[in-house]
């Protein structure tokens, strides 16, 4: 049997592919309009990045690039677009509104080059919305002879140590019929084993910066959210065992939202890691013991990739999107593995 081959749209910093990777498959390269991805992309995962547009990429340039040719039955094309507009976490939604085509733009790809195989993954809102491209994604897979399956996934059952629902649907031209990986819910990883290792993961302070390629970084606390994290219980701790003068006047006569500068739980796998998991207001991203929110570092092993995937911006800020935009390699591993039986 021929090695199975991937090209992976909208591939980020290379979640999918060093997942894919890892499966025993040869990711050829990805695409991204995002071009401060390259570097990361290219060097981890000796594969090519072509930056670019998906909407507006001519179609033959990704033969010409990737060397892929139409009605490959050993090729999948990767779909996992961005997608906040569905997503059930609070966004704005007229910025990221223009993300709803990106799927369009996907299936027009897998129009023109018909692969053997799709993946794409994406917030589980995806299925709920009306407006969704997603039905007619669907429609057009069964009108051009591809069998499918789909389902929501908690990324914690297959080996990522993180709370992580995702939409996913895998596809196939080649087969009769195609199954989605089943959930190990007696395999979860917890925060702990993910990074309670002292010596991966030595104790750093607030505002820490670390110049290696570990990136063990930590964001700055202000002097008031310094000492409301000192006064968060240790281990899974939130806003509700601070004094009065340190609660912010917007949850005023308000309860719940209790995430919202809150410590992770060691015992339990972390809540989804997002774009801004290094800002302790954003959610419940204060480590579980130390005084500051979770690193660059930290989150990156939370979404599962390995210590030495290295990150190549100074940027904080950029390197955190970089992460949580990323799909879980792990994940994406399981996935693979699942494409190839």
């Amino acid at each position: 049997m021929k090695k199975l081959k991937a090209v992976d749209f909208f591939c980020s910093i290379g979640g999918v592919t060093r997942g894919f990777k890892e499966a025993g498959i040869d990711v050829l390269g990805g695409i991204d309009i995002d071009a401060s991805c390259k570097e990361t992309y290219e060097k981890n995962n000796n594969a090519k990045f072509l930056s670019a547009d998906v909407s507006s990429l001519d179609k033959e340039k990704v033969a010409s690039f990737f060397k892929v040719k139409k009605n490959q039955d050993d090729l999948i094309f990767v779909g996992c677009s961005p997608c906040q507009y569905y997503s059930n976490i609070k966004t704005d939604k007229t910025k990221s509104c223009q993300t709803r085509l990106l799927l369009a733009d996907f299936q027009e790809f897998v129009d023109f080059y018909r692969p053997g195989y799709v993946f794409i993954e994406n917030v589980p809102g995806l299925d709920n919305k009306p407006e969704s491209p997603l039905g007619k994604f669907k429609k057009f897979l069964v009108k051009n002879d591809y069998v499918f399956d789909e389902g929501v996934l908690n990324s914690k059952y297959f080996g990522v140590p993180q709370n992580r629902r995702r939409y996913v649907l895998i596809a196939s031209r080649v087969k009769k019929e195609i199954k989605l990986p089943k959930e190990n819910k007696n395999n979860i990883t917890t925060l702990r084993q993910a990074i309670g290792d002292s010596k991966k993961f030595p104790s750093i302070e607030a505002g820490h910066i670390d110049k290696s390629d570990l990136k063990h970084s930590s964001a700055k606390l202000s002097a008031l959210n310094l000492k409301r994290i000192k006064a968060t219980k240790h281990n899974g701790g939130d806003r509700r065992s601070w004094p009065e003068n340190l609660q912010p006047n917007c949850y005023n006569d308000h309860s719940g939202h209790y995430d919202v500068y809150g410590r992770m739980s060691w015992d339990k796998p972390a809540p989804t890691i997002t774009t801004r998991f290094v800002s302790y207001s954003n959610g419940r991203y204060g480590h579980p013991e130390q005084d500051r929110a979770i690193s660059l570092r930290e989150g990156a092993t939370i979404q599962s990739f390995p210590l030495d995937y290295k990150f190549y911006s100074n940027s904080q800020g950029t390197v955190a999107r970089m992460i949580g935009n990323a799909v879980p390699p792990k994940l994406a591993e399981k996935i693979g593995r699942c494409l190839k039986k």
